[in-house]
């Protein structure tokens, strides 16, 4: 998965997201989240919160992919948001997070999670790439670089 246009939608971006801290950012994007798969946003939450126990899902660069499973949802669901300051993620580089890919599966998806995890990564590892979200001026140029279509253009 190169492009992930598969688990995002230019709805589901957000270009400039106010957060002060780790908590409230993931009660934000639960709120968010919860307006687009009618899931409680509490429920998101708590399953975000749970799932930071384990490790930072900041892994580095300024990226975070925070993710969870959880009952109700049918299928893979992201979310992409760029902060309008950067906060502390105690991300495994030590640096502040601005930028935040969220991921929602089903409790059996298994695969279909994993691929979500390691597109997503890949997508968001690449210097260049997150040099160019960081300087996108709208949510739709974020999405047609987070969807591949930038890519599409060059060929």
């Amino acid at each position: 998965m190169n492009d992930l246009s598969e688990l995002l939608t230019v709805d589901r971006i957000d270009d400039d997201l106010a957060a002060s801290n780790k908590k409230g950012l993931f009660q934000q994007l639960a709120a968010l989240a919860q307006r687009r798969t009618g899931l409680p946003a509490k429920t998101i939450a708590a399953a975000l919160a749970e799932r930071e126990k384990i490790g930072s899902t900041g892994f580095g660069g300024g990226v975070a992919i925070p993710h969870a499973k959880i009952e109700g949802l049918t299928r893979v669901f992201g979310y992409f948001a760029r902060l309008s300051s950067p906060l502390d993620f105690q991300s495994v580089d030590g640096l502040p997070v601005d930028l935040v890919f969220l991921i929602l599966s089903p409790p059996d998806a298994g695969a279909e999670h994993l691929k979500a995890l390691a597109g997503v990564s890949r997508v968001l590892r690449d210097r260049n790439m997150v040099a160019k979200l960081r300087g996108a001026r709208s949510r739709d140029a974020l999405f047609a670089l987070l969807a591949g279509v930038e890519s599409l253009n060059a060929a």
